[in-house]
């Protein structure tokens, strides 16, 4: 099927179909990132065979199964991050809140490999508990992976990381677990743009025992907003 419209339009006149074949890079991304939103960010910790830190925000970035936990993230061109774990195979995800908003982004900055984020940002290169990169001292949550594959198709590049250790910091600890509220985490949007958490809607989870047999949605579960 070909598609609907040659080049992005100023106005949609009919939905919109298309496939990453038939614009141009820079226009398909703009609709995919776009699309899936809001996405976390994972502040990439790595070091080098030299020991040079590096520190640098990835917004292709999501946890990805619990038996065992794992978490991933993509590059797009091969970055000092990449560089760094086809040498020591290691690194840790910390996690953005709102406060270091600034400090995050500035380290997006394409410094050469041999120049120390951490310094460059004022950011403290905290030690990990179980892996050889440095944590982000200031984030208020990191985790620790071990990296299993790296996945290279073409100008993508996808690490899949195992978690093997987590640190929370009680700040953000509330009732036994972490309260997303006190967390603040950064929400990327496209191009610059960036969101806070905004409202948090509980909506229970329905069972198979609940709704079978029932005709209509009156065993959907409502929407509570906090």
């Amino acid at each position: 099927m070909a598609a609907s419209h040659d080049t992005p339009p100023q106005v949609l006149d009919r939905p919109l179909e298309v496939g990453p074949a038939d614009w141009s890079n820079r226009d398909f991304y703009q609709i995919m990132t776009a699309l899936v939103i809001p996405r976390p960010i994972g502040w990439i910790s790595t070091l080098s065979a030299k020991g040079v830190p590096n520190v640098a925000p990835y917004s292709y970035f999501n946890l990805l199964g619990n038996d065992p936990f794992y978490c991933a993230f993509g590059s797009t061109g091969v970055k000092d991050s990449l560089a760094n774990l086809r040498e020591v195979p290691q690194f840790v995800a910390n996690i953005v809140t709102l406060d270091v908003l600034e400090k995050m982004n500035f380290t997006a900055t394409d410094f050469p490999r041999d120049e120390d984020e951490f310094k460059w940002a004022g950011l403290t290169a905290a030690p990990s508990q179980k892996v050889r990169p440095f944590r982000v001292g200031e984030a208020k949550a990191h985790l620790e992976c071990e990296v299993v594959q790296i996945i290279d198709d073409n100008n993508t590049h996808i690490t899949l990381g195992r978690i093997v250790h987590a640190h929370v910091d009680p700040s953000v600890w509330k009732e036994g677990r972490v309260d997303p509220r006190l967390l603040n985490p950064v929400c990327r949007l496209s191009g610059s743009a960036y969101a806070t958490l905004g409202d948090v809607i509980n909506v229970a989870r329905p069972e198979w025992k609940d709704v079978q047999g029932t005709k209509d949605q009156a065993a959907m579960p409502r929407a509570e907003r906090r």
